[in-house]
């Protein structure tokens, strides 16, 4: 039996008393539930107070004791309808009408506190400081995302928490009114720019970090100056033994993070946003899927390219790896339609469960969508 789910931000159930019977009616089993989430603007077509949420920084949908923290502290929502536990409320709401609640959680994603603590932000190589994303070679990053995830497990009876942004964000960021893609900048060059230099990662990395900085400045000058592409890879770019001296490095602190979350978590499952890439920086952390430890309850791969593209990814993730896999599938992208053609075969690529994106954004033309494909796939 597949497990079918869908995303959903607690402003869409809370003030709503007709939201949770609504995403039942999708056919689904679970809602992946924003408990800690970065800033965002969301249509609400339904809600009978607001049709647009402008949730202007990153905040925690849950019950905030201020007595737990320390050092960063995450902040509450002050948009939508008013609630003092916006998380524990709509939660409650699905598991009235026999849906069962993930917490999804964001962790490194918070343009709020890298602008106000921003020693505590990635730091490339051009010592410019990328304020939405937090360090997790970081103590005091790595202490908010662990209070941060034993504050849900200590406050609510959730069977699994969905970790996104588990590791480093890179150069690639919706901000403000984005002007970047005049550059031409490569894909390894994006990967070069988001490189974290700080002086936690300087001190963990092992190597010539002035050095390192003065190359990565001068390749990526190179290719935005002369047009002469950076390469392939961090390993043609930098050399391999840089390149591995890196992957390590992050291989390290992620599965800590990692590792440390799941002994928080107790018998609660950890499902991790991840691509099959350990030269990826983003949502999706970058981790080698074979042999990654410790192994999480499964990975959420994200399928929101082509179709073909996302199928492969998903053969490839399940011939490397025997965790289970979670697809990821976008509902609110132009192809919404094929919807139930893509879930059948992601399944029979190799995914377990599908969660669709996103119940509270899809239009009446994208829940049936929705609807259908978890008709289709059983």
């Amino acid at each position: 039996m597949v497990r079918h789910g869908a995303f959903a931000y607690t402003w869409d159930l809370v003030g709503d008393p007709s939201a949770a019977a609504r995403f039942a009616d999708l056919g689904i089993d679970t809602v992946t539930l924003q408990a800690a989430y970065h800033s965002v603007r969301a249509t609400t077509a339904w809600h009978p107070a607001h049709r647009i949420v402008h949730a202007n920084h990153a905040a925690a949908y849950f019950r905030i004791r201020p007595e737990r923290w320390r050092g960063l502290r995450p902040l509450a929502p002050n948009w939508a309808v008013d609630d003092g536990d916006r998380f524990g409320t709509a939660s409650a709401a699905l598991t009235a009408v026999g849906l069962r609640t993930e917490a999804w959680v964001v962790l490194t994603h918070s343009s709020v506190l890298g602008r106000s603590a921003p020693q505590y932000a990635v730091i490339n190589a051009y010592d410019e400081v990328m304020s939405y994303a937090l360090c997790p070679a970081q103590a005091a990053v790595r202490d908010y995302a662990l209070t941060t995830v034993q504050e849900i497990c200590e406050q609510y009876d959730v069977p699994a928490l969905m970790l996104e942004a588990c590791g480093w964000l890179g150069f690639e960021h919706a901000s403000q009114h984005e002007k970047t893609a005049g550059a031409d900048l490569s894909a390894c060059a994006r990967d070069l720019l988001s490189l974290c230099v700080c002086p936690a990662c300087a001190e963990r990395l092992g190597l010539d970090v002035l050095q390192l900085k003065a190359d990565l400045r001068r390749i990526v000058d190179r290719e935005l100056q002369e047009g002469v592409r950076a390469g392939t890879s961090l390993a043609e770019a930098l050399g391999s033994e840089r390149a591995e001296a890196i992957y390590r490095h992050r291989r390290e602190v992620i599965s800590g993070l990692v590792r440390e979350a799941a002994s928080l978590a107790g018998d609660r499952d950890l499902l991790l946003m991840a691509t099959d890439d350990p030269q990826v920086t983003g949502p999706d952390v970058g981790v080698e899927l074979a042999g990654f430890e410790p192994a999480p309850a499964a990975y959420v791969l994200k399928c929101w390219d082509d179709e073909e593209p996302a199928i492969a990814r998903m053969k490839a993730a399940a011939a490397r790896t025997e965790v289970p896999l979670v697809a990821n599938v976008n509902a609110v992208g132009e192809h919404s339609s094929e919807l139930p053609a893509l879930a059948a075969r992601l399944v029979a690529a190799g995914a377990s469960e599908v969660r669709y994106y996103h119940a509270g954004l899809a239009s009446p033309a994208r829940q049936a969508a929705i609807r259908a494909a978890v008709q289709e796939v059983t």
